[in-house]
């Protein structure tokens, strides 16, 4: 009966995992779709796209299993295993998990190394006319691809005989490694230890992505929803858009009576001025024409509703602007309180990647998963809000800043208007994020959490050997599980998460790699603090250059209606009524024509 309990427990938190897979994919198919732009558009980036963010998902979304599982095996309340978990019931869950973990960060690593790359080259290799001419088949492009993919591929061999072969530089003398958790840490075989360097040296690239994007990101993402809608609603730039038009046209006919039976023709400067003019109508008239698509203006009614359903609805995007933008500055503050408490109170500093044996300052987040976690499953569900949090604060900020070499913006990421080669860079990129973001949630946001998760141990006597500790009588005497502790019941009754004994290992066993990634977080808190004190002084604009440029592009391949949704809504889009011409600024500084 009780077996059958520990199987009913550990077989639902597995189900809600499926589940949240599934919903992954809805959500990596989307996304692909949302940003990819519609006329470059590529059978195979579109699948690898889709099939490496699911992956990638999959993958982070493992952290709140890991901890789901390892916290059922024990009780938080006596301090004690509970009856159906017994060590080979652990080592089978522990045993899975490793296989699910590695499985999936080969298939990543497989994906971001070979696939994604491959699939790079086979999308530059494409040559329309060489198509048409039947110059160049399937079978050119593939073995093109195939030999520029190569060089990754040595990449791999590069770096996993590397981690074979050199000695792993955390086996030094430090005075806590004679505990049995770190003698576990260092008990590695050349296999794993393989593993170990080449995931720590991803991790430490992903960090530096991390710091940059991730960081602007999580300041950047609530103060987005905020600020979101536009200084000017639909009706009233149309309203612009119909007087500046009109004006424009009265100045044409003026220019043309002026010219009228002039036998020598229009003068010089009324030509350069009727052609500035005319460029200047052409303008106006794609922007008419795409605040009438935003009105919906011949849509269907469906499309209306959805239109000031969207207006209605701002309100609720605004709350949620501000909860993220609360949510951004808790994370903010405990990541700074741990950071601080690992640099100060660290057990063995840089030997082992400053390691914390337990929390020594009130750290927020830890302390609301602790408590949330007496309702269950209220922690776990937290926990992958805040890693699809720090996923979306990615996005955001790969979104904002664009792919980059140094100062010079090489791709631009933005919706409807990603070609495929951005799309594949910056699912790499994400892939080497999500590392990071693995590494900063276990051991920075919510250390003792990720760990051990609600695992506690009863440091009262047992009656007689052999026999667990009883607390029930003595709570008083049950504390939480940590690195540090080398009773005997601590050992039998806290059993780590699987992700922060592979992270812990790879910083005692490569310390550089854990000090790189442990002070890069300081620069992740300053990054986030300059971007959103930025964020706060400056105000949303419609920027009409930019608009114009994205209309002319749409006009040219008839897909003028996927801009409509560049325009915002206020008020106005909700009674389809505009207000008075001085109720509203540009906020472009360009004055109230919104001529650019």
């Amino acid at each position: 009966m009780l077996a059958s309990a520990g199987l009913l427990q550990t077989s639902l938190i597995w189900v809600a995992y499926a589940i949240a897979v599934a919903l992954v994919l809805l959500v990596a198919i989307i996304t692909t779709f949302t940003w990819q732009s519609p006329h470059e558009r590529s059978v195979a980036v579109s699948i690898v796209a889709i099939v490496s963010l699911t992956s990638l998902l999959a993958t982070v979304f493992l952290l709140p299993v890991d901890i789901a599982l390892v916290s059922s095996t024990a009780s938080a309340h006596l301090g004690a295993k509970k009856d159906w978990a017994t060590p080979e019931r652990i080592d089978g869950i522990l045993l899975t998990l490793k296989v699910v973990y590695y499985t999936l960060y080969s298939f990543d690593a497989l994906l971001c190394l070979i696939v994604i790359p491959f699939a790079y080259f086979w999308y530059e290799e494409y040559d329309e006319v060489e198509e048409e001419e039947g110059t160049s088949g399937a079978g050119a492009r593939f073995w093109k691809a195939a030999k520029y993919t190569l060089g990754f591929v040595f990449l791999v061999l590069i770096l996993f005989l590397l981690g074979f072969f050199v000695p792993a530089a955390g086996s030094g003398n430090g005075k806590h490694l004679d505990l049995d958790y770190f003698k576990r840490l260092l008990a590695a075989n050349k296999g794993e230890k393989a593993l170990t360097f080449g995931v720590g040296l991803l991790i430490t690239l992903g960090t530096f992505l991390y710091t940059l994007y991730t960081g602007a990101g999580l300041a950047l993402l609530p103060v987005s929803l905020i600020k979101s809608a536009p200084s000017i609603s639909a009706p009233q730039l149309s309203a612009t858009i119909a007087t500046d038009l009109e004006h424009n046209r009265e100045l044409q006919r003026q220019i043309e009576m002026r010219n009228a039976g002039r036998l020598d023709g229009m003068s010089q400067k009324d030509r350069r001025e009727l052609d500035a003019l005319l460029r200047e109508e052409r303008t106006l008239v794609r922007r008419e024409r795409l605040a009438a698509e935003t009105r919906g203006d011949g849509r269907s009614g469906v499309f209306r509703a959805w239109t000031k359903i969207q207006a209605v609805f701002r309100p609720l995007k605004l709350l949620g602007g501000i909860l993220l933008l609360l949510l951004s500055i808790l994370v903010w503050a405990s990541m700074l309180i741990t950071g601080i408490d690992k640099a100060a109170n660290s057990i063995c500093k840089e030997h082992c990647g400053y390691i914390l044996g337990h929390i020594n300052v009130f750290q927020p987040v830890n302390w609301i998963f602790v408590q949330s976690a007496k309702a269950f499953p209220v922690d776990y569900i937290l926990m992958a809000l805040l890693v699809l949090f720090f996923f979306g604060s990615s996005i955001t900020g790969i979104a904002t800043i664009g792919i980059r070499f140094l100062w010079v913006r090489v791709f631009q990421i933005k919706k409807g208007r990603t070609s495929p080669q951005a799309l594949l860079i910056a699912t790499v990129m994400l892939a080497l994020i999500i590392l990071a973001i693995n590494y900063a949630i276990a051991m920075i946001v919510a250390p003792q959490y990720a760990i051990y998760g609600t695992q506690t141990f009863c440091v009262n006597a047992p009656r007689h050997p052999g026999e667990q500790p009883d607390c029930r009588e003595h709570r008083d005497m049950v504390m939480p599980c940590s690195e540090v502790f080398s009773e005997p019941a601590a050992k039998d009754v806290c059993t780590p998460t699987v992700m922060s004994t592979f992270l812990n290992r790879v910083t005692i066993n490569w310390p550089v790699f854990g000090a790189i990634d442990f002070w890069a977080q300081f620069a992740f808190l300053g990054v986030f603090m300059v971007v959103f004190v930025t964020s706060l002084f400056r105000t949303p604009r419609l920027n009409l250059n930019e608009l114009d440029e994205e209309a002319e592009v749409d006009e040219e391949e008839g897909l003028l209606a996927s801009t409509g949704r560049r325009f915002g809504a206020t008020w106005g889009d909700i009674t389809g009524r505009t207000k008075n011409r001085n109720g509203y600024g540009t906020g472009d500084g360009e004055g109230s024509n919104g001529r650019g």
